[in-house]
């Protein structure tokens, strides 16, 4: 077992969906191989304009034939795993790089920062987590140049390794997790809610919104932003309880259970859709609005 990294950008052509399964060439193989039952890193190119840089980290479960795709791979991500960075982490900084496992020998930066799939050391792991969880901050082909090694070029000490472990109870822990989804999800509705449209800040300069999972997590929901969504504190009670819902292109749907419809309406937007991110990325996934039309909204 072993960190990675998996470069993704959201218009790639490759089937990939982060919180369930990333999608490879067979050059690619034992590198991803190497990663099963260990945490990866996301991180998208710079090339690709507003760049998150390395955006998520997610357990690698297993890895098989796409069954899709012929000669093409799936590594298919432990449920529940997946999880965005609360500040994305660009690739260099004022201290330099974060991965610092791509300079070669003479400290410049190798082809290996360009594969696709490549190695992370403990060490990087550890530094590119804490950035990306303690701040409370042309397509790139799959294949690469061949290179010699491992492309760790970190001496890997006891103190590292029992660090980046510490990392990863982190990772698993429900109470960070929460935290972190939270902030991702009102920073990408810029703190208002997408029923009422309303953008209320407390005396203490806390919004009152919530970020609501889409799927719950006790339903396997992945704490991604794609399943999140801003929420003041009754539209929240009334999402969980199936009396609003959306539909595919956003509409505001109001159960024909709720005992009160026109109260309903009268706190929804003037739009009758909700209001959600400009990025695509960030918006309500169809897969988890299918998830709670079917499961929890009632019709």
């Amino acid at each position: 077992m072993g960190f990675g990294v998996f470069i993704h950008r959201s218009d790639s052509i490759y089937d990939d969906s982060p919180a369930e399964r990333y999608q490879f060439p067979p050059q690619y193989l034992r590198r991803v191989q190497a990663c099963i039952g260990d945490w990866i890193i996301y991180y998208e190119p710079r090339k690709v304009p507003g760049t998150r840089g390395y955006f998520a980290v997610a357990k690698v479960q297993q890895v098989i034939p796409d069954p899709g795709a012929q000669g093409m791979f799936l590594a298919l991500i432990e449920p529940g795993s997946y999880l965005d960075f609360a500040t994305p982490v660009p690739f260099s900084g004022t201290a330099g790089l974060v991965e610092r496992g791509v300079l070669n020998n003479d400290g410049r930066i190798s082809g290996r920062a360009q594969a696709a799939v490549r190695p992370l050391s403990p060490s990087d792991f550890s530094r590119i987590v804490a950035l990306g969880l303690d701040q409370a901050e042309p397509l790139l082909p799959r294949v690469d140049p061949a290179f010699p090694g491992t492309g760790l070029s970190e001496e890997q000490t006891p103190f590292v390794f029992e660090e980046s472990r510490e990392r990863v109870q982190h990772l698993t822990s429900r109470i960070v997790r929460d935290r972190v989804f939270r902030k991702i999800v009102l920073r990408a509705y810029d703190e208002r809610c997408a029923v009422t449209g309303l953008k209320l800040i407390n005396g203490g300069g806390r919004a009152e919104v919530e970020a609501a999972h889409i799927r719950p997590v006790e339903a396997s929901g992945p704490d991604v932003v794609s399943n999140g969504i801003a929420l003041s504190g009754t539209a929240h009670w009334m999402f969980d309880r199936g009396l609003i819902g959306l539909s595919d292109d956003l509409d505001i749907l109001i159960s024909r259970h709720a005992n009160d419809p026109d109260g309903i309406r009268g706190i929804v937007n003037r739009t009758g859709r909700a209001i959600v991110p400009q990025r695509c990325s960030e918006q309500p996934h169809r897969h988890f609005l299918h998830w709670h039309r079917n499961h929890c909204f009632k019709q």
